[in-house]
């Protein structure tokens, strides 16, 4: 169920809801004073799940990092963009999604107005200083009826949202640490990308150079659920 992004709802303070497109918002410091904790839970999943660079079917290495959580994860290589259910790195099935992840990105979907949102897959994305994430869609999850939710921890990013064509004028928006993005309905295609990261003093408690982004989709469809 979507509600209407810009009705009067109390849940929500106003202050945190930034209008991006139809069907996005931006949560401004939506993970509030939870950071730490929610970096102590991107250690525990990469205790499990290292990350790792991938390869587009092209053949390039992908400048961030990254690695997954949920009943699947999303990866890359020669074959295709897919989701899997086991690491192909370690062989085991993606370590759980983290309580308290899981917990965000619930609520930050019903506050942006898409109740119900329950994510089987969280991707964990780590730039370093000079990575980019070049415009694409996020388009290979069955049901495109479910929004995503994106959460930044550490640096400041420039994020890049456009629209249903590639070529469309993208907005710059600057993304801090705690906040939060959610589209979906007609902006569920939107064309979105990162520009080259720069280096800058980490925010605390990180004492490194690196911005991590945690975007939360729902991959099985909804019949999976009766």
């Amino acid at each position: 169920m979507i509600r209407d992004l810009f009705a009067d709802d109390d849940s929500l303070p106003r202050q945190w809801q930034e209008p991006l497109a139809p069907g996005a918002l931006i949560l401004r410091g939506f993970a509030g004073d939870g950071v730490q904790s929610l970096l102590l839970d991107i250690r525990d999943v990469v205790s499990a799940a290292p990350f790792r660079h991938l390869v587009t079917p092209g053949g390039r290495s992908m400048s961030v990092a990254m690695t997954c959580c949920g009943e699947r994860g999303w990866f890359s290589d020669a074959r295709g963009y897919r989701y899997v259910t086991h690491d192909e790195l370690t062989g085991q099935r993606w370590p759980a999604i983290p309580v308290r992840l899981r917990d965000l990105a619930r609520r930050a979907a019903a506050g942006a107005g898409y109740d119900g949102f329950e994510p089987d897959s969280c991707l964990i994305n780590r730039y370093a200083p000079g990575s980019r994430l070049s415009l694409h869609q996020d388009k290979d999850e069955p049901d495109l009826t479910q929004p995503i939710v994106s959460l930044s921890l550490g640096l400041t990013a420039t994020f890049l949202f456009g629209g249903l064509r590639r070529d469309d004028a993208c907005r710059r928006v600057p993304l801090r640490q705690g906040d939060v993005v959610v589209w979906g309905g007609p902006s569920r295609l939107y064309y979105h990308g990162v520009l080259p990261l720069k280096d800058q003093a980490p925010p605390w408690p990180l004492r490194e150079s690196r911005r991590y982004n945690l975007t939360f989709r729902r991959v099985a469809p909804a019949r999976d659920d009766l």
